[in-house]
């Protein structure tokens, strides 16, 4: 593993209460920005409304410099082994362009998640960006090879295969790991609107793999690693 990777996970001896304490906070500073985010797309007030918001925000903005330490968020783990990655652009807390995902791990063995994409992820007029549909599944497929975070794995190839637009609004991901050999974990995706009988409107697979450091044979009882911790 680089000395980049390894200075992104931070240990920190803090109880999981305080952790889930703190994601309660930010959180609900994050759903405010998140708001903010749709309302500067959607908003048509006045001159004055708009220098008064701008006011308001500066304002939010210097009270929050105030303690900002500069560089990448990374993974912070505890003792108790709660991980959280507060920054990443899917699912973190903290980050307001993330829609957040939350992930459903299903009894047979398809991972799934609902979200809700507006006005901040538009492409095509009235549609996800495709972009956006590929960051959203690019990280449900990486989880969905992580096996339930049993172990550690990186993209090595994504495909995906657009077949209709996706309409802004709710939209559901579907994923299942369809082959396994050796450290090549093979995933295939779907993207679609959250409604009955709505096809797919994306088809990803993707090729996922586990660094040889973290790999052991099958016969040592598989391939184990630090696993996932978005």
């Amino acid at each position: 593993m680089s000395d980049l990777t390894m200075s992104s996970f931070v240990f920190e001896d803090l109880p999981t209460d305080d952790v889930e304490a703190a994601e309660r906070l930010w959180g609900g500073l994050t759903d405010d920005v998140r708001r903010l985010l749709d309302l500067g797309i959607r908003s048509r007030v006045d001159a004055e409304r708009v220098a008064r918001a701008r006011a308001l925000l500066q304002e939010a903005a210097g009270l929050l410099a105030q303690d900002a330490p500069a560089g990448p968020a990374g993974v912070h783990y505890n003792a108790h082994g709660r991980s959280w990655n507060w920054g990443n652009t899917v699912v973190g807390v903290r980050n307001a362009f993330a829609p957040p995902v939350r992930l459903e791990w299903g009894d047979d063995d398809v991972v799934r998640s609902a979200v809700d994409l507006g006005a901040p992820y538009e492409g095509p007029p009235g549609s996800v960006h495709g972009g956006v549909s590929a960051l959203l599944l690019d990280h449900l497929m990486g989880e969905t090879a992580s096996a339930a975070h049993t172990r550690l794995t990186v993209t090595g190839t994504l495909t995906l295969r657009y077949v209709r637009p996706l309409p802004l609004g709710r939209v559901r991901m579907e994923a299942r790991v369809s082959a396994e050999v050796e450290r090549k974990i093979t995933v295939t995706a779907t993207i679609r609107p959250d409604e009955p009988g709505a096809e797919p409107a994306v088809e990803a697979q993707g090729l996922f793999i586990i660094p040889r450091w973290a790999y052991q044979p099958a016969a040592d009882d598989g391939p184990t690693g630090i696993g996932s911790l978005d």
